[in-house]
């Protein structure tokens, strides 16, 4: 294989015509086997029981979860942090790359986008299953009542929600509006129901001039400014905890370093989806060793970053020694011991090694192993942010540890479940792989024998469109 084919990716389907390669990319878009049924309702089975053992939880009181005081606060609130963090994966980076024109993003760009909707979808979720009183979560919603009651927007909960809502309806938009060239091709490529389908989704996209003129600016647009929206999600996230005044939370840093474990946990979280993707509907000439290893170099720069604030917080309450703060930090070697120790570990002392090696991050397979371990790494991250500052809060005579019940792992199997579920179908029902993308790049790309080895090259024109191709 050249250096193109295998470097790259592009040139080799460069070669394929328009149709062979929608054919390749929409691999996932063919009718259902039964295999895609029976993975289906599998998912299906575990959400309806986490949907189930919502319920019961709402019926019997939460009293059948591990909640206590003073740990008021445990794993749904800690899966809400996560979970959150897990959607700055797509929209944030797909942002970044678009600006930045990456030409190894396209690949990537739709899974990355949808992984996002989903995880808030599911994210979003956590708070309204917390509040106890499931039923009246429209407390949460400004609109005028009889009881002329108004929300509080000096609780976190209420910034909670209009965060979520505002980077959920960005998210989608940036998603769907992203998608309108590739729905005007599947609609040339399909018939019966799903052309009808994706001629109403295509809104009689034809691909004129003006029209791509017109969507590649409105795509920069979108991209600058779903940034601050996305950065100003896990801050408020952040902020959640640092307004209150609880050992461990009440801290200036909490807003950046949020924001940075977010991206460095969705980061670990687009590996493992492109990882399967790539496995599942065969795109090994298009998901390539290129964007893994890329991906990895991210995955590294953030792994630096997320011990760098570690180390900075840590180092602000050792040198202090205040009593209340130093109590937390002692518990992290005793009860919390193999929580800290997962979090360290994988979150910094495995990854960041590793991932400075080049033979790492281009074997696909241990990268994985790497993303999982920042994925299981950075829950331990928010499990003991939420659960050890209020077990150890104040006054010893209150203090209780917290372990959840079977009813809470139910839950969060179901969410699991519930996001695997909504991404099986939406790459059974939309194109997964941003096929115009990968063509406007393949358009540029050319072959260039330099010495012996054939390299691919990109011929960018200039800004005024009439500069030579270089």
């Amino acid at each position: 294989m050249n250096g193109a084919s295998s470097q790259g990716g592009g040139n080799h389907l460069a070669r394929t015509d328009q149709g062979g390669l929608y054919r390749e990319l929409s691999r996932s878009n063919l009718p259902a086997t039964k295999r895609w049924y029976a993975v289906v309702g599998l998912l299906l089975l575990v959400t309806l029981w986490g949907v189930g053992c919502f319920v019961y939880m709402m019926k019997v009181g939460m009293g059948v979860t591990g909640l206590n005081r003073p740990v008021m606060w445990g794993a749904l609130i800690a899966s809400f942090v996560f979970w959150i963090g897990l959607s700055h994966s797509g929209t944030l980076i797909s942002a970044i790359l678009r600006i930045t024109n990456a030409t190894w993003r396209a690949p990537i760009l739709r899974g990355a986008e949808a992984m996002t909707a989903f995880a808030l979808m599911v994210g979003g979720l956590f708070p309204l299953i917390h509040i106890g009183r499931n039923w009246r979560f429209y407390y949460m919603l400004p609109y005028p009542n009889s009881r002329q009651l108004w929300p509080n927007l000096r609780s976190p909960l209420m910034w909670d929600a209009v965060a979520i809502n505002t980077y959920l309806l960005g998210s989608l938009t940036f998603l769907y509006f992203g998608m309108i060239p590739d729905l005007a091709i599947a609609r040339d490529h399909s018939t019966g129901w799903r052309k009808k389908f994706y001629t109403v989704l295509a809104l009689g996209f034809r691909g004129s001039h003006n029209e791509w003129r017109r969507y590649h600016v409105a795509s920069t647009i979108f991209a600058i400014l779903i940034i601050p929206v996305a950065v100003s999600v896990h801050s408020i996230v952040g902020w959640d905890f640092a307004m209150a005044k609880v050992p461990g939370w009440h801290s200036t840093i909490f807003a950046p370093y949020f924001v940075t474990g977010a991206i460095f946990s969705g980061l670990a979280g687009v590996v493992l989806v492109m990882a399967a993707l790539r496995k599942v509907y065969r795109l090994e000439r298009v998901l390539t060793v290129v964007q893994f290893e890329n991906l990895g170099k991210l995955l590294c720069t953030m792994s630096l970053l997320w011990g760098y604030f570690y180390f900075a917080e840590f180092l602000t309450v050792w040198y202090n020694r205040n009593p209340e703060e130093w109590e937390v930090y002692r518990s992290y070697g005793g009860h919390f011991l193999p929580l800290w120790l997962s979090m360290v570990v994988c979150n910094f002392v495995i990854p960041f090694p590793l991932l400075c090696m080049r033979r790492v991050r281009r074997s696909i397979p241990a990268l994985c192993f790497v993303s999982f371990l920042v994925v299981v790494g950075m829950y331990a991250e928010r499990f003991l942010i939420v659960v050890t500052s209020l077990a150890r809060r104040n006054d010893p005579f209150i203090w209780h540890n917290y372990f959840p019940t079977w009813v809470e792992f139910s839950i969060l199997a179901g969410a699991l479940a519930m996001f695997l579920l909504l991404y099986t179908v939406f790459a059974k029902l939309f194109p997964i792989m941003a096929v115009s993308d990968i063509q406007e790049r393949l358009f540029q790309a050319t072959d260039r024998v330099v010495g012996g080895t054939t390299v691919e090259s990109l011929a960018r024109p200039e800004a005024s469109g009439e500069g030579e191709h270089g």
